[in-house]
């Protein structure tokens, strides 16, 4: 028999615990339907074309923004926190890049992923060894990348109200995620999000749901035309 005290939940009977999981259970589904709710409308936002070109720097040398999407139609850009004057990344998006799955899935979903940092290539190759890492990616060092998507921060860069971890005079890097997407060689932006809003997206599913095609299977509301195929099929 113990004796320590510690915080802990109520104790109660099985029969209690039953009536309070069924309880919890209705407010569970109806934040999936919600959710499902949120990700439809996400698949329905409208999306800005890109009049500038973005040059990264990656292990076989310069890239384009279009060379990422490696010839699928959609992009997801997660933006790692990795200033220039620092010897290694951010401790959150180390976390999160370790928490990440087997995201193979989303190459079958006409959708490709990289990370990008400002940090140079040189700091990035070796922290990917340290940590052995082999997702792509590249170094925005030198471009307008990270501050035109309100990831990196300084007093010439004003907040943006979608990124609402940022409030005027912040500085510095900021973790976020971006989607584009691409018509022919047109790109566009039509997601992004930050601080909290990306902590969950370490999956195939949730990553899918920021993007306008969405997870493309035969359930969810998608607008007319837009790939879609049994779930398990």
């Amino acid at each position: 028999m113990t004796t320590q005290t510690m915080a802990h939940p109520n104790i109660v009977t099985n029969e209690e615990w039953l009536e309070s999981r069924k309880a919890l259970l209705l407010k569970e589904k109806e934040l999936t339907k919600q959710q499902d709710r949120l990700s439809a409308e996400r698949r329905r936002l409208p999306m800005v074309k890109l009049e500038k070109e973005y040059t990264f720097d990656g292990p076989e040398g310069k890239v384009s923004l279009l060379d990422l999407f490696e010839g699928r139609h959609q992009l997801i850009v997660y933006h790692f926190m990795f200033d220039p004057a620092w010897d290694k990344g951010c401790d959150g998006c180390t976390g999160y890049v370790n928490a990440l799955g087997d995201l193979s899935a989303l190459q079958e979903r006409d959708t490709s992923f990289v990370l990008i940092s400002r940090a140079p290539l040189a700091k990035l190759e070796a922290y990917k060894t340290l940590k052995g890492w082999d997702r792509p990616w590249y170094s925005s060092f030198g471009s307008d990348f990270n501050y035109d998507f309100h990831v990196t921060l300084d007093e010439n860069v004003a907040p943006v109200e979608y990124n609402y971890r940022s409030k005027p005079g912040d500085k510095g890097e900021a973790p976020g995620t971006s989607v584009f997407f691409r018509i022919g060689d047109d790109i566009f932006h039509t997601y992004s999000t930050f601080a909290r809003g990306g902590e969950y997206l370490t999956h195939t599913s949730t990553l899918l749901d920021i993007t306008p095609y969405g997870r493309q299977e035969d359930w969810e509301d998608s607008p007319a035309g837009w790939p879609q195929r049994p779930t398990y099929g």
